[in-house]
């Protein structure tokens, strides 16, 4: 598993983009926090259009082998200028610059907390588990990213 203080990594559990359209994926690292935690699942769908506000899965620009999740901001010459949910964590294009298109390899259509074991005992933790652990992953428009920016920032 890759963990890493730069950036949302993630652990691919699933076949190839070119193997299977659909597969999961493991966030590791606190860069998507409040959208991602450290731990959650993501349902993603390997190739397809993707759009500004898309939480997306790509390959790092410096470090091919390391995928890592984002979300698309606006569209570049150079490629898509991609940005974690978590403004104090650093690993987006902040550092690395816009990523070339062919980097991105597919858009999160939703999370999933996985059961942590001996916790889920009685029938109200469940079904509190239940109701919070599936959620899609939803495109932000970035108009509104901006405004809730600067709202915090106030």
């Amino acid at each position: 598993m890759y963990e890493s203080t730069r950036g949302a990594g993630v652990e691919r559990e699933a076949a190839a983009p070119a193997e299977a359209p659909f597969g999961i994926a493991e966030v590791t690292g606190v860069s998507m926090v409040p959208t991602l935690l450290h731990g959650d699942r993501l349902f993603v769908r390997y190739g397809g259009r993707v759009r500004a506000g898309d939480v997306v899965v790509l390959r790092h620009p410096l470090q091919q082998d390391l995928l890592v999740v984002k979300r698309l901001v606006e569209r570049r010459d150079a490629g898509w200028w991609v940005l974690g949910d978590n403004p104090a964590a650093e690993g987006d294009s902040r550092v690395f610059g816009a990523v070339p298109p062919g980097l991105v390899l597919g858009r999160v259509l939703g999370r999933y907390r996985p059961v942590t074991p001996g916790r889920q005992r009685s029938a109200g933790v469940v079904l509190s588990w239940l109701f919070s652990a599936v959620r899609p992953v939803r495109s932000v428009p970035p108009s509104a990213r901006s405004a809730s920016r600067r709202l915090r920032a106030r």
